[in-house]
């Protein structure tokens, strides 16, 4: 008879004898296990003791060997904790001469005669034991699993959240599970928190409590792999953001989002690269299994400073792997996109990629599906998607200009749109997000009502389609990026793209494959906000000879600004709807509808943007008047020159001369002087869509290319009109690429191509880069600007000492060869991989004072001076007085029922509020959960306008959650303390205080009025 586990932990036969025993073997297995019992086992992770999977891990670190696969796992199960500990440590004691399953395998053997292990030396057959009975967890295991296949997923996946590390088969029954199966989210949740999640979890802010479980906000699945191999599920997590492609197409609960953790057990707290392949390599080759789903690794990206911002201590690299097999009942209902297919099918569906000439430009290009974007409601097979030339670079004698081997040209991303289809796109959408639909209005606009006729012309403006549209297009395997210039001499539904914009191929031989074909659009061009100078923009103005008295008396200016933010209602205004977010403009609505800036929740807001304004300030972020950022394309009339530009703003085309810039530049060529002129030919393209800048197509060099090494992809670039910047600037020659940095040390020159390896060769490939990339990242690009900000500091504090001109070029050169370095890093991801190192030579050991590293000199650049003005400001700044008052208009007879009751329901808020801000990387999101929680307890709904209650009733509620905080917060001294009132009761607040100085109310949208203010 046969073994229940021996199937599986077969020594991969090395002979004829061997094969021919292992197909028999399989055979009778079939015939003989039950086929419940046969998915169970080919199905389930083996789960190991803690104190043998450590011992696992303390033997492939020091023999680097990999992990036992899951085959060799069951065996170590079969044999017990502590039988498994001494076969380990066995091992452990001798070295491992070919692999660790292998001896695994052979010292299971024996220490069971009986078994079936087989070591490369047998040639002969062991008699077949007969098989046990399913065992009391396995069939626990297996009702659990089946019926946790029977939940709506994001239940099942809550629930495995609620376990923490426990299997599920030792915490709930599968009559458990189904005794909840019709409950509705809100209610599922609460009841597996209290009999689960608040028992197995230690963190209570891992608990997932919202109020609008079915609102359609995206949700996010988590899963969090330890060293020791062991998972952690996190979600579903609700976010307000859009999605990317991949949610879009797969579905959000198709996609997981899986963090590798540091292996901190060893001397260094980090992993290297190498470690971490023997750690993780497995769930690469393997997947990560969800219940009865099964995931794989797909795509991951670095998000570099932004996801930084979110959580300094998190890799900024985001891995994604989608689900790819299920065995639950409840799947089986629905269509999925992936089901049945391999993963080269699944990878083509999106772009075939395959055909890219290395590894790391796979990745980069298939990242492409994570950026944030708006899908239009285009079908592509409807639409004329045509391929026109890019116009090259040429020389004086009109020959192509070539460099490093490859054509230079002057359209590089940008393309062109019909009308018909451009007006399918809003004009305002920014990361993916379209800002019309984000703004929710803001009622009671009764102050500044001369706005009033900008809000109602804004209302009555026929749509226009946005002039430039960032996409990327997923059309038949290709994979296209850069911008759409709107174009009516087009034939209706029609769009070009360029050679330059088609980062991946189709594959002719995949061509009648079936695939995902989408436009997704990234950003529109739209007015520009309030545009502020950077310390790197500082720096290069400040060598190209800008004065130092002009920053200051700009920074002296903005101080005077930030001040009157206490005094000033439309600098006041300005402020909070600028900052909107981070209060959900109640402040904004607070000065609209009248309230006085000295009210003491408003006016302790107020102090906040304040100190907010002035840290801004210190880092260089100086507002400044006539400058602005806009999208660049090509322009497409061939009228412009050499050195013009053509700029369509607010009021249509200017002209003039103008600096031109784009970051992340730190050349000293890479500010421009440009003359705009006016292009009457424009028009017949563009009609009257707004906001970009167009560049020549002449000359041997794209003039975006001169800029920082740019294109025309989605690229905003700074312009300014400011009269005393072009009175002081003198340009300097732009940068020019080198064909490889100075003495940089490039790394991982091995290329391999995706065409050349199998599937299981290419997705183990892949798996590697990110492994690599994630526990390995190359810090060049910020050492190098780091390394550039300190040298550019010294250059500026020599530029008028004429006795150390030695001294001067030498930094220069240094600075130049940082640049060469920087720029190739930046692209080093699109150019097929590589890593850059900066020498030692060019590492500076100081750096100045308002850099705040560790050690610094103190600087007397203007950056420094810049710095040390504003720290003063702040010392001699007088905090607005703390004195609580009430708002007399709100003195009023509330019953006592209504006091009592918000007096409650208080002291549970604070109570909630506090376990929400105890983990400050989710303190926001957690917090604003809270909010939607009290709000609903107070209007019955999200909103007072989806309020079923009466509106006298809201009121005197209000009135009660307004005296309950303002009472606790004048016994504490504490204005903090204010903003229950506010956050909660703000709309009826507001609305109340409207109609007690008999004023009428205006809408209008947070959108209007950044317009009108400008942000």
């Amino acid at each position: 008879m046969l073994s229940l586990h021996s199937h599986s932990l077969l020594h991969s036969p090395r002979n004829a004898s061997h094969s021919i025993y292992f197909a028999f073997f399989s055979f009778v297995r079939r015939l003989l296990l039950p086929s419940s019992l046969q998915s169970v086992m080919a199905e389930q992770p083996v789960l190991l003791p803690a104190s043998v999977e450590n011992m696992i891990n303390e033997i492939c670190e020091k023999q680097r060997q990999s992990p036992p696969d899951s085959a060799v796992r069951r065996g170590l199960a079969a044999i017990g904790e502590e039988g498994a500990l001494q076969l380990l440590l066995t091992i452990s004691k001798s070295k491992i001469k070919h692999t660790f399953s292998g001896f695994i395998v052979h010292m299971l053997k024996n220490h069971n005669p009986h078994s079936v292990y087989l070591s490369p030396s047998q040639n002969s057959v062991p008699p077949l034991p007969p098989p046990p009975p399913p065992t009391a967890m396995m069939t626990t295991m297996n009702d659990a699993l089946s019926a946790l296949g029977e939940l709506e997923f994001r239940k099942a996946f809550l629930l495995l959240s609620y376990i923490g590390r426990e299997s599920l088969e030792n915490v709930v029954t599968g009559d458990y599970i189904r005794s909840l199966k019709d409950l509705p989210m809100g209610r599922f949740e609460e009841v597996i928190w209290g009999d689960i999640g608040s028992n197995h979890l230690l963190d209570r802010q891992d608990r997932q409590l919202y109020l609008d479980w079915d609102s359609g906000r995206p949700h996010v699945y988590q899963c969090f792999v330890s060293p020791d191999g062991s998972l952690r599920f996190k979600g579903p997590i609700l976010q307000n953001n859009t999605q990317t492609h991949l949610h879009k197409t797969l579905g959000d609960d198709n996609v997981l989002v899986v963090k590798f953790a540091e292996d901190k057990n060893g001397r260094n707290l980090k992993t290297n690269a190498q470690d971490a392949v023997a750690l993780y390599g497995k769930f690469g080759k393997e997947g990560i299994r969800v219940g009865l789903r099964l995931y794989r690794f797909f795509v991951f990206k670095d998000s570099g400073k932004e996801e930084k911002k979110k959580d300094p201590t998190a890799s900024s690299v985001k891995c994604y792997f989608v689900r790819m097999e299920s065995h639950c009942s409840a799947d089986e209902r629905t269509f999925y996109i992936l089901s049945k297919k391999t993963m080269f099918e699944a990878r083509s569906l999106f772009m075939h990629a395959h055909l890219l000439p290395s590894i790391d430009k796979f990745m980069a290009r298939f990242s492409l599906l994570l950026s944030k974007t708006l899908k239009l409601d285009i079908d592509l097979t409807t639409v004329n998607v045509q391929k026109i030339q890019d116009i090259p670079c040429l020389d004086e004698n009109d020959n192509a200009v070539y460099h490093n081997e490859k054509p230079c040209i002057l359209t590089d991303g940008t393309g062109f749109i019909s009308e018909d289809l451009a007006i399918l796109c809003p004009n305002d959408v920014l990361k993916g997000m379209n800002l019309k639909n984000k703004s929710k209005e803001i009622s009671n606009l009764v102050e500044l009502v001369d706005m009033s006729k900008a809000v109602g012309e804004a209302a009555l403006s026929p749509h226009q389609p946005p002039l430039l549209i960032q996409c990327r297009i997923f059309h038949m395997g290709r994979a296209i990026k850069g911008t759409l210039l709107v174009n009516r001499k087009l034939p209706s539904r029609t769009i070009h793209v360029r050679p330059s914009m088609i980062k991946v191929e189709t594959d002719m031989s995949l061509q009648n494959i079936q695939s995902i074909n989408s436009m997704e659009v990234v950003n529109t061009s739209q007015k520009p906000n309030r545009t502020y100078l950077s310390k790197y923009l500082i720096a290069l103005l400040s060598y190209g000879g800008v004065p130092n008295q002009f920053f200051m008396e700009v920074l002296q200016s903005n101080l005077e600004d930030a001040d009157h933010v206490y005094s000033n209602k439309r600098t006041a205004l300005r402020a909070t709807v600028n900052h909107g977010e981070m209060d959900d403009y109640i402040a904004a609505g607070m000065i609209l509808c009248g309230i006085p800036l000295d009210e003491p929740f408003l006016q302790n807001h107020l102090s906040k943007l304040a100190i907010e304004e002035k840290k801004r300030l210190r880092g260089g972020r100086l507002y400044l008047p006539d400058c602005f950022y806009l999208m660049g394309t090509v322009d497409p009339t061939g009228r412009l020159k050499a050195n013009e530009v053509c700029i369509i703003h607010e009021n249509g085309q200017i002209t003039g001369d103008v600096l031109v810039y784009r970051n992340p530049g730190l050349h000293f060529g890479d500010i421009h002087i440009m003359h705009a002129r006016y292009v009457e030919e424009l028009e017949s393209y563009v009609g009257h869509s707004k906001y970009a800048i167009f560049f020549p197509c002449v000359g041997p060099r794209s003039i975006a290319d001169e800029i920082a090494g740019g294109d025309f992809d989605g690229d905003l670039y700074w312009v300014s009109k400011h009269p005393q910047l072009l009175q002081h600037f003198r340009k300097s020659d732009p940068w020019i690429e080198s064909p490889a940095p100075c003495n940089s040390i490039r790394l991982d020159s091995t290329i391999k191509k995706p065409s050349g390896l199998s599937a299981e060769e290419l997705e183990e490939e892949l798996f590697r880069l990110f492994l690599e990339t994630r526990f390995q990242p190359s810090n060049t690009i910020g050492a190098a600007a780091d390394s550039w900000m300190a040298l550019m500091d010294r250059l500026l504090t020599l530029r008028d000492d004429c006795t150390k001109e030695n001294e001067k070029q030498h930094v220069k050169e240094n600075i130049l060869k940082l640049i060469d370095i920087y720029y190739q890093a930046i692209d080093a991801p699109k150019q097929g991989g590589g890593k850059l190192r900066i020498p030692n030579d060019l590492t500076v050991e100081m750096y100045p004072h308002y850099m705040e590293r560790g050690r610094s000199f103190t600087s007397t650049s203007i950056l420094g001076l810049i710095y040390d003005e504003v720290g003063r400001w702040q010392t001699n700044d007088d905090m607005p007085g703390k004195d609580i008052r009430k708002l007399p208009c709100f003195d009023a007879e509330i019953p006592m029922d209504c006091m009592q009751k918000w007096e409650e329901l208080y002291r549970n808020y604070r109570e909630d509020m506090t376990n929400a801000l105890k983990d400050p990387l989710k303190a926001n999101d957690e917090a604003d959960e809270v909010i939607k929680m009290y709000k609903q307890k107070l209007y019955g709904a999200a909103t007072m306008e989806d309020s079923p209650k009466n509106i006298s009733d809201i009121y005197k509620e209000a009135l009660a959650v307004y005296h309950v905080t303002y009472n606790f917060a004048i016994l504490c001294k504490s204005v903090g303390k204010c903003g229950f009132a506010w956050k909660v009761a703000g709309s009826a607040l507001m609305s109340l205080y409207t109609i007690k100085q008999n004023q009428r109310t205006l809408t209008c949208a947070p959108s209007v009025l950044r317009e009108i203010f400008g942000s």
